[in-house]
């Protein structure tokens, strides 16, 4: 297992320098300079260019990507070039704002997808099956951001059941209960937004075991329908979704960009919003640099846990 892990990260590291090389190359081949967040037509080109001096951007371009490398491995993405501010602290402040919405938000449409995908698979071509696929495909066509304003209208302003925007009301900033009544509304319409592929990969999952010769066994054993469902299909129809789940870290970082942004949460969303609208190019690098690098983590993360999980892919190995 060791053997396997380390053999995997060699193999991670090409990967995370072409990425780097890429993400950097696509932001020097972008129509605008980074130096035109702060400069102004009133500017005299001696002005624009002790500008560009000091941010390194007067350097040819394999410079100016090996200092932000050398940067970036010491933890140091450098500084935003509109607010002059730490890119690491702002990260460092944003990301769990993130993670407090991404992770209940999916863990709960995890939860209900299990359930409404069993039902559905084992129930194939039926009313029950009919019903929960005609939401998935409902959930598919409507929009984030139109599901986030129906719901901010129907239950923050018609109904004041719960805040419109932030994540505290002013003087309750240290209140968890009041940091969850903030967190309803956002957290619904990502999990509704997570919810309808996650149906349909488990409905999916299911179907495809239920014609297994294992279920036909259980079933010469007298085992009800729901014992067969619960405990032995479902335990095979996790191993895929374990590759989902690995799939989401990078969801920690960019997977509630809309949300955030709608609701006016202070997370990496309307962070990286606002650095691709000033042309902020250090802290656009630094954000698609960490959730590439996320993604190529989620990837081992779920080979690990298939190979824990299931003793037949670490035979095969």
């Amino acid at each position: 297992m060791v053997t396997y892990i380390v053999k995997r990260i060699a193999q991670a590291i090409p990967l995370l320098v072409i990425i780097s090389i890429i993400s950097f190359a696509l932001i020097q081949l972008a129509p605008y300079d980074a130096i035109d967040s702060i400069t102004t037509p009133t500017m005299s080109h001696e002005t624009i260019q002790l500008l560009k001096h000091k941010y390194g951007l007067d350097q040819p371009a394999y410079v100016q990507y090996f200092e932000w490398m050398k940067g970036t491995l010491s933890g140091n993405f450098g500084y935003s070039i509109v607010t002059h501010e730490s890119i690491s602290h702002d990260l460092l402040a944003r990301i769990p704002n993130t993670m407090m919405l991404v992770i209940p938000a999916y863990l709960l449409a995890l939860v209900i997808a299990i359930t409404l995908g069993l039902i559905a698979g084992a129930n194939k071509g039926r009313f029950l099956d009919k019903c929960i696929d005609s939401f998935s495909s409902i959930g598919i066509a409507v929009p984030t951001f139109w599901l986030a304003m129906v719901l901010i209208f129907l239950f923050g302003y018609r109904l004041g059941w719960f805040p419109i925007l932030g994540t505290h009301s002013l003087g309750q900033e240290h209140s968890f209960v009041d940091l969850v009544h903030h967190l309803v509304l956002p957290c619904v319409t990502l999990m509704f937004a997570f919810l309808p592929e996650l149906i349909r990969y488990v409905r999916s999952s299911t179907m495809g075991q239920l014609t297994e010769d294992y279920v036909l066994v259980q079933e010469a054993y007298g085992n009800s329908k729901g014992q067969i469902l619960f405990k032995h299909v479902l335990r095979n129809v996790m191993l895929p979704i374990i590759t989902n789940i690995g799939m989401t870290l990078p969801m920690l970082v960019t997977g509630a960009v809309i949300t955030e942004t709608v609701f006016g949460l202070a997370g990496i969303g309307p962070y990286f919003i606002k650095a691709i609208k000033g042309f902020d190019y250090p802290v656009v690098m630094a954000i698609m640099l960490l959730s590439s690098s996320l993604v190529i983590i989620g990837n081992l993360f779920s080979d690990i846990l298939y190979s824990i999980i299931d003793p037949r892919i670490k035979e095969m190995r």
